[in-house]
């Protein structure tokens, strides 16, 4: 077992660019119920967020801070605005607001704060990779077979500690296969699981002065499980989550885990039609009249 990121197709996250589509999202709403705005700031509001961009670019910070703080002026505006000439009783402006407010209060340390204006569910998560220090999107947990390889289990959540996912990733195999596992073997980042029931955990990576052959085996086993994750994003799109909502999370998790073994499948009925065509002979003429036996390839 073990969990690894699907990450949401969202375009990384800056505070400029949060306020400037915070602002045309509400911009856009307000034009649908006739709401009519002192100023939209949509010329603005581009021209802050170009020279904001450049001058990152540049490397000139006291400038991009600037041009972020004019963007969250245009941001405060549009949202007092429309506060104030909303009618009473519409959910959809009451929800864009909140939305906005939490964006535009959002401080440095603050948790939960909002990656992406139209996917407002998505996780920053930080694994601890040199290459990608931060990934935004959700944990997906998946579990195989110690032998084969086969995906028994996927599902996702949304940033939990992974041992918290132990439990739920086991009773989703036994729904699956009809089994109960007998024994998990897990990284180092599950432990104080609190998983007390018929499946015994094991935690690869944790000193144990004495280990039976067959169980150093199964720990050098576990490793198994790394290779799959990585054929499930570059070969079967977990890499990268097109689907909206958290719905379509768990969708994208299920598709890819059924796409891979579906193409074990294939393989299999491949090298069993395979192996019967290259069984088979033929009996041929040649041009002289004479037969000749002679396998098919």
């Amino acid at each position: 077992m073990d969990t690894t990121v699907q990450e949401k197709a969202i375009a990384f996250p800056t505070d400029a660019r949060l306020y400037h589509k915070m602002r045309v999202r509400l911009v856009r709403e307000a034009k649908k119920r006739g709401i009519a705005l002192r100023q939209s700031h949509e010329r603005l509001g581009k021209k802050a967020l170009a020279r904001q961009g450049r001058y990152s670019h540049a490397r000139q910070g006291k400038r991009a801070a600037r041009e972020t703080r004019r963007l969250k002026t245009y941001l405060g505006r549009v949202m007092r605005d429309i506060a104030r000439k909303a009618p009473e009783g519409d959910a959809d402006p009451a929800r864009l607001l909140a939305l906005a407010g939490r964006n535009y209060s959002r401080q440095k340390k603050d948790k939960d704060k909002i990656y992406s204006v139209h996917e407002p569910e998505v996780k920053c998560i930080a694994k601890g990779k040199v290459h990608k220090k931060y990934e935004f999107g959700n944990k997906v947990g998946v579990v195989t077979t110690s032998k084969d390889n086969w995906i028994v289990g996927v599902e996702a959540y949304g940033n939990p500690y992974d041992g918290h996912t132990l439990k739920g990733a086991i009773e989703q195999a036994r729904k699956v296969t009809g089994w109960t596992p007998k024994e998990a073997f897990c990284d180092m980042g599950y432990r104080g699981h609190g998983v007390k029931e018929t499946t015994k955990v094991h935690l690869v990576g944790a000193r144990k002065k004495k280990l039976s052959r067959s169980l150093r085996k199964w720990f050098k086993r576990r490793a198994a499980i790394e290779p799959i994750i990585g054929h499930l994003k570059s070969d079967h799109r977990m890499n990268r989550n097109h689907y909206k909502g958290v719905a379509g999370d768990a969708i994208n998790a299920i598709l890819s885990a059924a796409g891979f073994n579906l193409g074990k499948l294939l393989a299999f009925f491949l090298r069993l039609l395979l192996g019967r065509v290259f069984a088979l002979q033929f009996i041929g003429t040649r041009r002289d009249g004479t037969k000749t036996t002679f396998a098919a390839i």
